[in-house]
């Protein structure tokens, strides 16, 4: 008897995202069908939660905005799929593109990173600012893990709940990134990366604070390298 493919939940964290939503959970569902959809209403006061359920997602509404590391660790522990698909709720990313994402969680891979370094930005999808924040701390971790990333503030990937279960994570807000990436680099897991097209806000603006936020990743990053994780 051959085994089918692996059973499939796409985790979305958002605040704030009643414009969007609904589209990120319509296609994410005709990109994988019968895949489970969960959303993590992160506390929003915009009605995100009722036109996510519209949509086709199963919803977990928190009571209270605690970030984005928060949300996703609240849902993970919800999630019923064997993979893990992790894409933002702004619908700067494609859910059209995460068939191209499960292709590559090979048997010997660990984990795998939707890149825009590799994929593409189109115009306005990422300030100056960020973009070289993002190749700075992207460096730091290719030096001090000895990696040869491209793109390590990534929010879109893919991972196996058996890897999940090997990886402690620990951040509350957009320093996730790096402490999902680091800690399945830390259980000796593989991690590829997959072009991607990033697309700019149809709405609202980026809760990232360049400085604070930034500051923060780099403080995980080194807790790493050197400490437990942080």
């Amino acid at each position: 008897m051959t085994a089918g493919p692996p059973s499939v939940t796409v985790l979305v964290a958002a605040y704030n995202e009643a414009p969007v939503i609904g589209d990120v959970v319509r296609t994410a569902l005709q990109a994988v069908p019968h895949c489970d959809v969960l959303v993590v209403d992160d506390g929003s006061n915009d009605g995100t939660d009722r036109v996510a359920t519209a949509a086709g997602a199963r919803v977990l509404r928190l009571a209270a905005n605690g970030g984005k590391g928060a949300a996703i660790r609240r849902g993970l522990q919800e999630v019923r799929g064997e993979v893990i698909v992790l894409i933002d709720g702004d619908g700067q990313d494609d859910p059209a593109e995460i068939p191209t994402l499960l292709k590559a969680l090979g048997p010997d891979v660990g984990l795998v990173v939707g890149s825009r370094f590799i994929g593409r930005f189109e115009p306005g999808a990422i300030t100056p600012v960020n973009h070289w924040g993002n190749r700075f701390l992207t460096s730091v971790i290719n030096l001090l893990f000895s990696t040869a990333l491209t793109d390590t503030q990534a929010g879109f990937k893919a991972v196996r709940a058996a890897t999940l279960r090997q990886v402690h994570l620990r951040a509350d807000r957009f320093d996730i990134e790096v402490d999902l990436l680091l800690g399945v680099l830390r259980a000796h897991g593989r991690v590829v990366e997959v072009p991607v097209r990033r697309a700019p806000r149809a709405h609202g603006s980026s809760r990232l604070n360049s400085l604070r936020d930034g500051a923060r990743i780099l403080r995980r990053i080194v807790a790493h390298r050197f400490g437990a994780g942080g």
